[in-house]
């Protein structure tokens, strides 16, 4: 894509109004425009890193058998009345349609819709195991939205619900959950700084789990066991944690996100909506769930955290918006290596714009794109290519263009 046809442009300066790093540097990069508190708009260049998320995200659901559907936005009060929790969730969307004057909620979770839903399709144990995901935009009302895109009132979730027939199954599938959810932080390039975190498991559950990656500017507290490089939650740690894994004492404690969590809820919802199904035997049983969930703001907000310096974010190449930015510096002397690289393949971002060197090179390290190529009569018949992660270039000819990608 040209730089010059964007309808976006770069900010001079970061908005005075965002502390996260991740909000200033989405906004002033031109990833992000802020409508209002908690909700964003994904400009061209946002976009392209939001689907390329998606797309990791749902390879990995597929590969541990998941089918993807798309439900509603718009739910019936009825069905949180039948789970008792619309009284009891603080952070919903509620309101009344002006026609039928019937009370709505904006989804902001979808139990409530997807055991009834499956109960229509799910009649034996010859329809389980089954794993149904979906990749939706979720409304919650947050008391406080703030840190950009990694705490919103309007954001895109992955949920996945599992359903079982019994604990053992519901244990199996679990397990590969969360190894679905480790790989897709290692493609996301935040591996190396997410922990398997062990939380809450509520009433049905010792613990629940949760993928927590570390960087000041997380709202939560873990505690690390270098021994089993697993953590526990601040909220059950206690005034003496201890690794549940190796039962280890001496834990480190970090500043993290959230980025993920799943959870084994058993028949917390399928019992409230009659979601049963008749046995080898004949005997009708209530299936066992489990969910899993994953914000792709917060995902995208979080690699920007942990993947930026101070002159703007480093993209993993598995997420960035495009993998060179070509930087010309004379009219026209681009143009044949664009229709080049674009030709074989390759995504590339060509700054084409009339403006000066030092903007030209100033916008490239903000956007952040794995490599630069910069070609000008100084360059003569080569390219001077330069990794984002990296401080040094080098003069290379197109064959090591080519063997990059």
């Amino acid at each position: 894509m040209r730089q010059s046809e964007l309808f976006t442009k770069t900010l001079k300066e970061a908005p005075r109004e965002e502390e996260a790093v991740n909000a200033r540097l989405l906004a002033q990069a031109g990833f992000v425009d802020k409508t209002m508190a908690g909700v964003y708009s994904f400009l061209p260049l946002g976009l392209r890193v939001l689907k390329n998320v998606e797309r990791i995200v749902r390879e990995e659901m597929t590969c541990i058998g998941g089918e993807e559907i798309l439900m509603p936005s718009l739910q019936p009060k009825a069905n949180w009345q039948t789970t008792g929790r619309w009284e009891t969730v603080d952070d919903l969307f509620k309101f009344t349609s002006f026609y039928s004057r019937s009370d709505l909620v904006l989804g902001g979770t979808h139990e409530e819709i997807i055991a009834p839903l499956v109960k229509k399709f799910l009649l034996s144990y010859r329809d389980l195991p089954r794993a149904i995901f979906q990749i939706q935009t979720k409304f919650r009302d947050e008391k406080r939205p703030k840190s950009g895109l990694l705490r919103g009132r309007e954001f895109v979730m992955k949920d996945l619900y599992s359903f079982h027939e019994n604990e053992a199954d519901l244990d199996r599938y679990y397990e590969k959950a969360k190894r679905a959810y480790q790989k897709i932080f290692r493609r996301a390039g935040i591996a190396k700084k997410t922990y398997l975190t062990y939380a809450s498991g509520g009433t049905f559950s010792q613990y629940s789990h949760e993928f927590q990656t570390i960087t000041p500017a997380g709202e939560d507290t873990i505690f690390i066991c270098s021994g089993c490089r697993v953590a526990i939650n601040k909220e059950i740690a206690g005034s003496d944690p201890a690794c549940p894994v190796c039962g280890r004492k001496e834990l480190d404690s970090q500043n993290t996100i959230e980025v993920g969590n799943i959870f084994k809820l058993k028949d917390k919802f399928s019992k409230p909506f009659g979601l049963r199904f008749k046995t080898a035997e004949g005997e009708e049983k209530d299936v066992l769930m489990g969910c899993y969930g994953l914000g792709l703001n917060r995902l995208i907000g979080t690699i920007v955290e942990v993947s930026h310096d101070d002159r703007g974010i480093i993209w993993p190449e598995s997420v960035a918006p495009f993998r060179f930015h070509l930087l010309e510096f004379k009219k026209g002397i681009g143009q044949a290596l664009y229709r080049k690289l674009t030709s074989s393949g390759a995504s590339v971002l060509y700054d084409d714009r009339a403006v000066s060197a030092g903007e030209k090179f100033a916008d490239a390290d903000l956007i952040g794109l794995p490599w630069r190529i910069v070609v000008s009569e100084k360059t003569g018949s080569k390219m001077e290519v330069k990794s984002r992660k990296s401080k040094k270039s080098q003069l290379v000819n197109y064959d090591f263009i080519r063997k990059l990608g």
